[in-house]
């Protein structure tokens, strides 16, 4: 949430030779760990510690770091109304001092052991990670258990971190690309919490007080909705007891507030009018969850559509027509609802033949499906892109083991990725696309009143 450049000026004086020197070298072993692990099969542990808190490991001893995800479920769904923002503004005072340190002993300390802290929220979910060398193991685990277990909320920081957002909210509203994405998602799921917007109102943030975080970082963090992934130079008796002292200490079980499944407004078209230079359009349509058998034929059914520059989306309307500069579809998979989103930009004057020709080819993909050589050149394309888009650094590889476990796959999902992509038949692929694209779409056209 805040970079160095907020920092005061003379934390950065005093660290910035520290902090670059170490970091090339964190960066430099990153690197290192990303081009030693492709060259065998990824082999993950799942570690148990004492006091059964389970991680994905996998394990690297041919450089001395170590990178650690994990996350709590829960996110910004849990907001109460009224405090639309919190989780959010919390994730931003983790390392704004926790225990007896206040903020600038806590990131001091932090800065001369080199290493890299970070929080966010989604939806769904608060994440974190932290990625430290070996040799500093100890001592950077144990601000990181003050941080998850003992976050101070001091008042100042708290009213520091909160205008930064604000001002971030107020930039924001004069942004027509997060105006349209505001207002489609209050279309599209309506009283649900994914209607809100993850960092708040102005309004809303006013609102939150300290008690409000206490007790959200009470109720959310807890042991029973946490997952951890963790790559590099510790084996699994190590990580078992890092586990416990990061951890260990968290109450057993999280008090979340139930969240339904949302529902889509399906059927519904939006116009906002709204003085720019292009019209934004949207068009969303259901998508099956993660875990569904379909899931690998919704997967390359989409990636045809519209997942990239050989997509039939971007060969209609941007090579052929010169319609926009980009134009996309996306499967959007959360906790509680499932979508495939189709998005573009276009000049005013072109935005219903735009929206003339996303609808035809999405109705040629619904009647007829791809072809052989479509499906194919998918297929290649899905499994050979997976390590570049998953795989390339030890943080991303920490995160794809959090978002495996999450899912609800196997430890061996990696090494069994390709085969289940090609296990798809061209039968397959034509159904879901009848099953997900014969739904009348929800619809956003945002921009000027003549699009």
């Amino acid at each position: 949430m805040k970079n160095i450049l907020m920092l005061n000026i003379q934390r950065v004086l005093a660290f910035r030779y520290a902090r670059s020197v170490v970091g090339m070298f964190v960066a430099s072993m990153t690197v290192l760990i990303v081009c030693a692990l492709p060259a065998r099969a990824i082999e993950i542990q799942e570690v148990v510690s004492p006091k059964g808190i389970r991680a994905w490991l996998v394990e690297d001893d041919s450089v001395p770091l170590i990178s650690m995800r994990f996350s709590f479920k829960g996110g910004t769904s849990q907001d109460p109304s009224g405090r639309e923002g919190l989780a959010n503004l919390m994730t931003g005072l983790f390392d704004e001092g926790a225990g007896d340190l206040k903020s600038d002993a806590f990131q001091e300390r932090m800065d001369n052991l080199g290493a890299e802290m970070s929080f966010s929220a989604t939806q769904d979910s608060v994440s974190g990670g932290i990625r430290m060398l070996a040799e500093n193991r100890d001592a950077v685990t144990s601000l990181l258990a003050l941080a998850v277990n003992k976050p101070r909320f001091d008042q100042d920081a708290v009213d520091r971190i909160r205008q930064q957002v604000v001002a971030s909210i107020e930039a924001s509203q004069r942004d027509p690309s997060t105006i349209a994405s505001r207002k489609f998602s209050e279309v599209l799921y309506g009283n649900h919490p994914y209607a809100r917007p993850n960092d708040g109102t102005v309004k809303s943030l006013q609102s939150i007080t300290r008690d409000d975080l206490v007790n959200f970082h009470r109720r959310n963090f807890a042991r029973d909705h946490l997952t951890i992934g963790v790559v590099g130079a510790i084996n699994a008796q190590d990580l078992g007891a890092l586990l416990d002292k990061v951890f260990g200490e968290l109450p057993a079980m999280a008090e979340l507030v139930p969240v339904p499944d949302a529902k889509l407004a399906l059927g519904t078209t939006t116009s906002l009018n709204f003085d720019m230079p292009q019209t934004s359009i949207s068009f969303v349509y259901p998508a099956i969850p993660r875990k569904d058998p379909e899931f690998f034929a919704a997967y390359l059914m989409n990636h045809i559509l519209g997942g990239g520059f050989t997509s039939r989306l971007y060969a209609e309307v941007r090579e052929k027509r010169g319609l926009a500069y980009s134009v996309s579809s996306s499967m959007v998979l959360r906790d509680h609802v499932s979508a495939l989103m189709i998005s573009t930009a276009t000049r005013p004057d072109k935005a219903q033949e735009s929206l003339k020709i996303i609808r035809e080819q999405v109705a040629a993909m619904a009647a007829d499906g791809p072809t052989e050589e479509e499906l194919a050149a998918a297929k290649s394309f899905l499994k050979g892109s997976y390590a570049v888009n998953n795989l390339d650094s030890s943080a991303a590889i920490a995160e794809t083991l959090v978002s495996l476990q999450e899912a609800g796959l196997p430890r061996d999902y990696i090494d069994r990725r390709s085969e289940l992509i090609e296990a798809v038949t061209l039968h397959q692929v034509k159904a879901i696309a009848r099953k997900l694209l014969e739904a009348e779409p929800a619809i956003l056209i945002f921009g000027p009143a003549q699009s």
